[in-house]
């Protein structure tokens, strides 16, 4: 290898990243093998103590809270990681926890209790390392190769997918005809395989030792700057900071009537939203009493929370195709196809393998020809173009599938096939903002908060989760009930044409922000030593 290519970022790859992308194969397998035949199991085994008129809203809401938590606990994972065990040995424990509760899923399959705390045990699992997988294979790379890896993020994601559209297409199959013990048991030895993988390459990673903690961390300069008096001027940023807290603290006590889980994201949301505005107003009061990069890496993160609330509407769109698009695809027509003499109709939670299907089909075809055609024609689709049309693309998606509900509250049967294009359409926003968010959020963090950024970038799928809550606990109130009425529009179509607009408006802001943001570069500088952490007995390069 030429040292010109080195210094362009060509090296070779690391001979450790099969061994993560295996592991994320596996593990993608056992979490969307149990999460994509969780409702259909919950309306038709779980949950047939409550009436029918309200057994598919309660399934909603057990898979959304369900969603929230593993998406909200990649806040632990990434704070152990970064302070206290590594990136290796966080992503070790946090397994062993998650195949306990994939354990507890097929023991538990008639014990709601039993099985409500094996949902709890994968979602502090998986959620745990969520985070930590994607800067991991980042921590492999450095200025020497980092342009591998846009190609290994891209093999990352796909693997996801090819673990998914597998367990997609199999698992309803085997929860129809074998049961829930077996439906939830495959996963959980799947997960199994991915620990031992994973714990197999211990001796080839590189690893990144946890930040010591610091003067110039992130809190600590928000705290000064929040704090800090200039003379003659007051506090407004400390201000609007503690405006966030009493209207956390008032979600807090709307307990009784929104229920835990909305009331204390809403919380979270707020008391984050209301701190990260105020620390920006403040912000260069801190400068002088830390260094000028902190103030600038806390600067640029800032910037990027904005980036990830934008994102949040999206996320509202596609985890509904695991619900809300499921209830719908029970209501259609499930055409029979006979190829070759033999007949057979797909179960309505198999339309799901779709989007894994396509995602690894739309990522070589966007890289080998979209992208470079894009660029001829003097488009560079940049992150932040990529995630800005996704998120519109999606919403066209819930144009599509509301439309679809049009058609059948007016009467008409409709083939479950029509769910080709609303799925194929927010498979390709997903494409556009899921797998280049993870590229976008490892190179804008800096080095001491990968794993906190990412667990954020995460985060964005609780908000979004959050939204959904919201609606279907709002549609219930006897006011809005009214005024959908209204509308001409069943509940389930108004809510779709919602979600389509609210994306929609979201997308528009996100291109307006986009023209302003400044991208950075945080890759690690060159090929140093790291300290080993756990397992690995010697120090590695790169």
């Amino acid at each position: 290898m030429s040292t010109q290519e080195l210094e362009q970022g060509n090296g070779p790859m690391p001979r450790q990243i099969p061994y993560i992308i295996t592991n994320e194969a596996c593990e993608r397998f056992s979490f969307y093998g149990m999460r994509n035949i969780l409702v259909p199991f919950l309306i038709s085994t779980l949950l047939l103590f409550i009436p029918s008129e309200h057994r598919t809203s309660e399934a909603k809401h057990v898979f959304h809270t369900f969603v929230i938590g593993v998406y909200f606990f990649p806040l632990l994972g990434g704070w152990l990681s970064d302070r206290y065990f590594g990136k290796y040995n966080t992503v070790f424990w946090f397994s062993l926890i998650y195949c306990a509760g994939h354990a507890c899923l097929a023991l538990f399959e008639n014990h709601l209790e039993g099985f409500y705390f094996g949902l709890f045990l994968i979602a502090f699992g998986s959620g745990g390392i969520k985070p930590l997988v994607v800067s991991f294979v980042g921590d492999q790379f450095d200025q020497t190769n980092k342009k591998k890896a846009k190609v290994v993020f891209d093999a990352f994601y796909w693997s996801i997918n090819f673990g998914s559209f597998f367990a997609s297409l199999l698992m309803p199959i085997f929860l129809r005809d074998y049961g829930p013990a077996v439906a939830f048991g495959i996963p959980g030895i799947l997960m199994f395989v991915a620990t031992l993988v994973f714990w197999a390459g211990r001796r080839k990673y590189v690893h990144v030792p946890p930040s010591e903690p610091s003067q110039e961390s992130f809190s600590r300069v928000a705290k000064t700057a929040l704090m800090s008096a200039a003379p003659g001027q007051s506090r407004p940023g400390l201000t609007v900071a503690m405006v966030g807290v009493v209207a956390a603290l008032a979600s807090l006590a709307m307990t009784p009537s929104w229920g835990f889980v909305i009331a204390a994201c809403t919380a979270l949301v707020l008391v984050m939203a209301f701190g990260g505005i105020g620390t920006s107003m403040q912000l260069e009061r801190a400068r002088g009493k830390h260094s000028d990069e902190a103030v600038d890496g806390v600067r640029a993160v800032l910037r990027i929370f904005i980036v990830f609330a934008m994102v949040t509407p999206f996320w509202s769109l596609f985890d509904q195709k695991a619900s809300t698009w499921i209830v719908q695809a029970n209501d259609m027509v499930h055409p029979t196809y006979e190829i070759l003499g033999w007949s057979f109709s797909f179960v309505p939670a198999q339309m799901q393998a779709l989007n894994p299907l396509l995602v690894m089909l739309l990522i070589p075809f966007n890289n080998i020809a979209l992208f470079p055609l894009l660029r001829k024609l003097g488009i560079e689709p940049t992150p932040l173009r990529r995630m800005g049309t996704g998120i519109f693309v999606s919403a066209l998606a819930w144009v599509v599938i509301g439309t679809l509900q049009v058609v059948m509250d007016g009467g008409t049967p409709v083939s479950m096939a029509w769910q080709v294009l609303p799925y194929a359409l927010l498979t390709f926003g997903e494409v556009l903002v899921s797998a280049t968010g993870l590229e976008f959020a490892y190179s804008q963090a800096p080095a001491s908060m990968k794993g906190v950024i990412m667990a954020l970038w995460y985060l964005a799928v609780t908000v979004g989760n959050l939204w959904v809550l919201i609606l279907n606990a709002g549609v219930k109130n006897d006011a809005v009930s009214a005024y959908i009425k209204t509308t001409g529009f069943s509940v389930m179509a108004f809510q779709m044409y919602f979600f389509a607009a609210f994306a929609a408006l979201v997308a528009g802001c996100f291109a307006l922000y986009a023209m302003r943001y400044r991208m950075v570069d945080f890759y690690r500088k060159e090929a140093e030593p790291q300290a080993c952490y756990g397992s690995t007995p010697e120090p590695q390069k790169a």
